[in-house]
């Protein structure tokens, strides 16, 4: 995997991980790549910062709980609005993915559930998928 420092056209910059150089830009292309603060498409790479080690043994403070509920529910939220317009194919999901990918079956937003062997399996063969950043559940239950 490769850690991208990726920036939106509002100006926000945030972290993405890819299987490769051509993952990303495949993904970017077909406007899976997103802003996590402004949901805004407009995607590119950012300048990195080297990395720093910190001195001694200074550990930053943990989130509070209220910051960590503030950010569950942000996830949420948009996570609700991207799945709106997608559609759930449960456990189906590798064999649709992988279909329209060959071209088999019509292109079309989808979601659902993937064990870790078939997600891996579909990133090897190059097919643009993108893990959502909480688990969901089948429509009509609550996370």
């Amino acid at each position: 995997m490769i850690v991208f420092d990726l920036k939106c056209g509002s100006g926000h910059v945030f972290e993405a991980w890819f299987g490769s150089s051509t993952a990303y830009e495949s993904q970017r292309a077909a406007g899976h790549v997103r802003c996590p603060v402004c949901d805004d498409d407009t995607i590119s790479k950012a300048v990195m910062a080297p990395a720093i080690p910190a001195k001694g043994n200074s550990k930053p403070a943990p989130p509070t709980p209220e910051a960590v509920k503030a950010a569950m529910k942000m996830l949420a939220t948009r996570q609700a609005k991207a799945l709106e317009s997608s559609e759930w194919v449960g456990t189906a999901f590798a064999d649709r993915a992988r279909a329209m990918h060959l071209g088999d079956e019509k292109q079309a937003t989808i979601h659902g559930q993937a064990s870790l062997a078939e997600a891996k399996a579909l990133v090897d063969e190059g097919v643009p998928v993108a893990p959502l950043p909480m688990p969901i559940i089948p429509p009509g239950k609550a996370n």
